[in-house]
């Protein structure tokens, strides 16, 4: 069985991005080029016995106007049927999606719906932020957890109050920008002074002049006579620079998770780190009555033991590291657990010890 103190190396060693070579693709986009959010309302049926109750008035409503649409005329308090839930549905419409095109598409239950699971979600429009519809979604409901009730007993899994339509959504109006014959900006996805600067000088040395640094999330692209924006485009992504990273750790207190990049830097520090363990035991006893006593009771008397231990620890001289194998060897030397070590590396950053920044999902 392997150490908490082995584990935390083992997390601690998957840097989770190293310097290196990198395409324009993966570290740019083109300005005004993004993708925009789509919002639909919807009901999601054929749930077994686990949609919306009677008290969630608006799927009721709902319920009732689809009929009415459809020519059946119902009153709303005269629904009970649980089959049904009332959702809202999200998309993400990409750039130059065209129609006819389909789109993944979110479904999330609004009411008090137990489970989303065997239910097709029924035809719903998405629209954009102007209110313009843009997508049509409708289709079977793939939830990834399960919720199974009996009469004293319940399991459940993830959260199946959510799911995915697969290609559920159909694009019924396209989205496409238009590139003209001005210059093209390109949008760093990680603003960096450093990578724009090597980003201008790549396309300089590919296309001979044309490129500037706006700033620290832009290069500006002129284009070449007789070449068009997609052309340029579709030379400049294949363009490699040595990209530049910041120095960061993340952290999970949720699972006890540490991760650090490979620049990293730890100065000299000392640190002491204990913990406080502390235990409650509960012990039943049986009170008996007297063998003459009147109007008495058996009772049950709860007898609580407290019981607290704070480990011993020694303060351990963390020396100066320069690379991820230094670094985890002197991380390592504290002999603390990962859940530990979150708390250890928030204290060298606040003492100036981590060169790093740090991240606290």
């Amino acid at each position: 069985m392997r150490s908490p103190v082995l584990v935390a190396t083992l997390l601690l060693t998957a840097s989770p991005a190293l310097a290196g070579k990198a395409r324009l693709k993966e570290l740019t986009d083109v300005q005004g080029f993004r993708e925009n959010a789509l919002l639909g309302y919807g009901l999601v049926v054929g749930l077994t016995n686990t949609g919306d109750t009677e008290q969630v008035l608006f799927t009721m409503q709902s319920m009732a106007g689809l009929l009415g649409r459809l020519g059946v005329r119902i009153d709303p308090r005269d629904i009970r049927s649980r089959n049904v839930a009332a959702v809202m549905v999200t998309a993400k419409l990409p750039t130059f999606a065209r129609a006819g095109a389909t789109l993944d598409v979110t479904v999330s239950a609004m009411g008090n719906a137990r489970s989303l699971q065997g239910g097709t979600l029924l035809f719903t429009p998405l629209a954009g932020a102007d209110g313009v519809v843009y997508a049509v979604g409708q289709g079977p409901v793939q939830v990834g957890g399960f919720d199974v009730t009996a009469s004293y007993a319940s399991v459940r899994k993830n959260s199946p109050a959510s799911g995915t339509v697969p290609g559920g959504a159909t694009i019924e109006k396209a989205v496409v920008p238009q590139l003209g014959a001005g210059p093209v900006t390109l949008r760093l996805r990680r603003a960096d002074f450093t990578n724009a600067s090597r980003i201008a000088a790549a396309i300089n040395g590919s296309i001979g002049s044309g490129a500037r640094v706006l700033d620290a999330a832009a290069v500006e692209v002129a284009l070449p006579a007789g070449q068009s924006a997609p052309e340029l485009l579709a030379q400049l992504e294949a363009l490699e620079i040595d990209a530049d990273t910041r120095a960061k750790v993340v952290v999970s207190e949720r699972t006890g998770t540490v991760v650090l990049g490979e620049t990293v830097r730890l100065r000299p520090a000392a640190v002491a780190h204990g913990g406080l363990r502390v235990a409650i035991q509960t012990n039943f006893g049986v009170s008996q009555p007297g063998a003459f006593a009147t109007n008495a009771q058996t009772v049950v008397v709860p007898n609580q033991q407290a019981d607290a231990k704070e480990e011993e620890r020694s303060a351990v001289k963390v020396p100066a590291a320069g690379t991820v194998d230094e670094l985890v060897a002197a991380l390592n030397a504290i002999g603390a657990p990962p859940r530990d070590l979150i708390a250890i590396l928030q204290a060298l950053k606040a003492a100036g010890a981590l060169d790093a920044d740090l991240e606290v999902l």
